[in-house]
């Protein structure tokens, strides 16, 4: 027995070298907007960014979008310590904020950012046919916005149903409350409208994990709205989603969740 456990040991020694001997580089503040002309504003240039945390080497590797949180009136752009070093691409997202600009813009600049890596992410050993999108809170509704409504990508050419996963962290699946407070609307009264998640359901959707913190301790309903949204989803004929509730976590509930989506992505990109 002793022997068998040696022998595996060595077998898999040098897969986890070369694991542990993957370089990883990271390119900052790159423009996801093509036009560098005048029609963009300083605080676009400011805030319209991407990070791009990326593996050294031939092989094209599954990418993860992130979208930070913040309510779509604050946070930057960051790429998550628990995605480094998992043999993805992971890219950053900024995006402008409320008050400055209408937050329904938030999701344009998403949406203009997820073209951006689909179009280019294979100069950073990304494989676009692997892209994940994922995010916290405010970034997780951006995430479902951006790629449940297909309008917003058709604008790039794209088709929203490419995406490999779509995996938000506790997000909006009704109207986001910045774009309701704009609107003179209280964040306790609910609203289901085109720039809620929840209208667009459909059956072709990309695979989908939903994360949320306990529901007792979450944000004014965050695991119910998901809850409905997942029910709707396969009210609709979406066969591939999945709802993980955190017990004992509330909003704030990423730390636990990451390994959550580091395994989604595993499992739908074929990684080892």
């Amino acid at each position: 027995m002793k022997k068998l456990v040696i022998y595996i040991f060595l077998a898999v020694l040098p897969l986890y070298a070369n694991a542990q001997a993957i370089n990883y580089k990271t390119i900052e503040n790159v423009h996801y907007y093509y036009s560098q002309t005048a029609d963009q504003t300083s605080y676009m240039k400011e805030k319209s960014l991407l990070d791009i945390y990326y593996p050294e080497g031939d092989n094209k590797v599954p990418v993860v979008i992130w979208f930070h949180g913040g309510g779509l009136t604050a946070g930057q752009k960051e790429i998550p310590l628990a995605l480094k070093n998992k043999g993805f691409c992971v890219v950053g997202v900024g995006y402008r904020l409320s008050p400055k600009i209408e937050a329904e813009t938030c999701i344009a600049d998403a949406a203009a950012a997820i073209a951006w890596v689909f179009k280019n992410i294979g100069r950073y050993n990304g494989d676009s046919r692997r892209i994940f999108v994922s995010g916290h809170s405010a970034g997780g509704y951006l995430a479902l916005m951006a790629i449940m409504d297909k309008s917003w990508l058709k604008k790039y050419n794209l088709d929203s149903d490419l995406v490999a996963g779509l995996v938000p962290f506790s997000g909006h699946t009704i109207t986001h409350f910045t774009i309701r407070k704009e609107q003179g609307i209280p964040g306790e009264q609910p609203i289901i409208d085109k720039l809620a998640p929840l209208y667009h359901v459909r059956k072709n959707a990309p695979p989908t994990l939903l994360i949320t913190g306990d529901r007792e301790k979450e944000m004014l309903g965050r695991y119910e709205e998901n809850a409905y949204f997942y029910r709707m989803m396969k009210v609709a004929g979406h066969q591939d989603i999945t709802l993980y509730e955190m017990d004992g976590y509330g909003h704030n509930m990423t730390e636990p969740a990451f390994p959550l989506l580091v395994d989604f992505v595993k499992l739908k990109a074929n990684v080892e």
